[in-house]
């Protein structure tokens, strides 16, 4: 045969699947409906595999029982999208255990942060909240998480991401470690300053102080320095209030220029950080389960069974609910070597169906899912 029988023979055999797969979801349709009509779940796992293995039988080649498995497991993941979707027309779903606002409740409000009056963390505090609120400083993150869960502050404001550094780590695992939620966020445009006391000249200095991201941020700048020290503390503002507070004109500090103003301390140098498009993205989180109604970014964390196809067959979920994933992240399990959290975020609001269906698929495939935030 020629290349255009065999391409003949092949659209007949393909014909032949698509009127089959059809059935097959026709029926699929109708096992939903007896599903939903004696509570069932959707997901039997022990079905699955018996199935998987059932069907691998029949093939007669390795590499075909391989490709059989794997185009059943596709099968019945599209088989179970429509029945979550059948589920949700059903209203079956139930509802998130989440409130949608109109807006947050902000009035008298407490909100911590961490670092030191003058820190990004405040800017972006004040950003988010205005200049009025009620807001106070601690010393770690961890801190912050714990003066919400202990009553002492209704919101806090943490830094997440840095657009050049990367992911603040130690925020991920915080966020499933304590029930707070995210509900909003703030992006700070990061332009670090050489900051030294008043009257101090560059020639003068001697030693610089600053958070070791801020100094790797700002490393082609101080290599041109290369006789400065170089000491890390663990805020910016710390840095500044340390130089502000000794009489010291040989020492310096890396920070924004609202720590120069806060601290009454004068700019030596303005934007020594070498991406001119440094950002840092905050986010506001509180212990309440809200979320406002015109929120627009979901993010979740889950943990999958640490085997192959885990994560490939959760990507699915957003797939078919036709939602735009805009991150995932990865941090390792506590005593679990090798194994991993992700942490996603997608386009969406948690009224959305497409939103409630996904989240249902992925509750019941996963280890374990929590909604971080909708915001």
């Amino acid at each position: 045969m020629d290349l255009s029988q065999l391409r003949e023979q092949i659209d007949a055999i393909d014909s032949q699947i698509v009127e089959l797969y059809e059935r097959r979801m026709e029926i699929s349709g109708q096992v939903a409906d007896y599903k939903i009509a004696n509570g069932k779940k959707v997901f039997d796992k022990a079905r699955e595999q018996e199935k998987i293995a059932s069907v691998k039988e029949l093939a007669h080649t390795d590499f075909n029982k391989l490709g059989v498995e794997e185009l059943f497991e596709q099968i019945m993941s599209v088989s179970k999208k429509l029945q979550y979707q059948k589920l949700a027309d059903a209203g079956a779903i139930g509802r998130l255990p989440f409130i949608a606002l109109d807006e947050l409740d902000i009035k008298g409000a407490r909100v911590a942060y961490q670092g030191a009056e003058g820190a990004y963390s405040e800017a972006a505090t004040k950003k988010f909240f205005g200049d009025e609120i009620n807001a106070f400083h601690v010393d770690t993150f961890r801190d912050a998480m714990s003066a919400i869960e202990e009553g002492s502050a209704d919101y806090a404001v943490l830094p997440i991401e840095n657009s050049t550094a990367g992911i603040v780590s130690e925020i991920y695992d915080l966020l499933t470690e304590y029930e707070n939620y995210i509900v909003g966020e703030q992006i700070i445009k990061i332009e670090h300053c050489l900051i030294g006391r008043p009257g101090a000249k560059i020639s003068d200095i001697k030693t610089v102080y600053s958070h070791p991201q801020s100094l790797m941020q700002s490393s082609r700048y101080l290599d041109n320095h290369a006789a400065w020290k170089q000491v890390s503390l663990k805020n910016n503002a710390f840095a500044v209030q340390k130089i502000a507070a000794e009489d010291d004109i040989t020492q310096a500090a890396i920070a924004s220029e609202y720590a120069a103003q806060f601290y009454g301390m004068e700019i030596l140098e303005k934007g020594i950080n070498q991406a001119g498009n440094n950002s840092t993205r905050f986010i506001v989180v509180t212990n309440q389960k809200v979320f406002l109604k015109n929120a627009k970014k979901v993010s979740i964390v889950l943990e999958i069974p640490h085997e192959a196809g885990s994560l490939y067959h959760i990507m699915s979920h957003f797939i078919y609910n036709n939602l735009n994933m805009t991150k995932i992240e990865s941090r390792p399990i506590e005593d679990r070597n090798w194994e991993y959290r992700f942490f996603i975020d997608f386009e969406g609001n948690l009224s959305d169906a497409s939103v409630k269906n996904a989240l249902r698929g992925l509750r019941e495939e996963t280890r374990s899912m929590k909604i971080l935030g909708n915001y």
